[in-house]
């Protein structure tokens, strides 16, 4: 779990609300991701494949503020 957050402009966030958002929505990711790759490798997925495909999976998000 990353130590500080960091905003655009380099600052960490720092309200505590946001930060338990933060901490939930990274657990939640985690075990959602180690799931879906444990699940792959099981049906036969190449481990390497699946990792390049969750990795282009986050290339291919966009910021909402675009």
């Amino acid at each position: 779990m990353p130590v500080i957050w960091p905003q655009p402009d380099g600052e960490p966030v720092s309200c505590r609300e946001k930060l338990v958002v933060l901490r939930e929505n990274y657990v939640e990711l985690h075990d959602v991701m180690r799931d879906a790759f444990e699940d792959a490798i099981l049906m036969g997925v190449d481990e390497a494949q699946m990792r390049r495909i969750l990795i282009e999976l986050v290339g291919r998000m966009r910021s909402p503020h675009a």
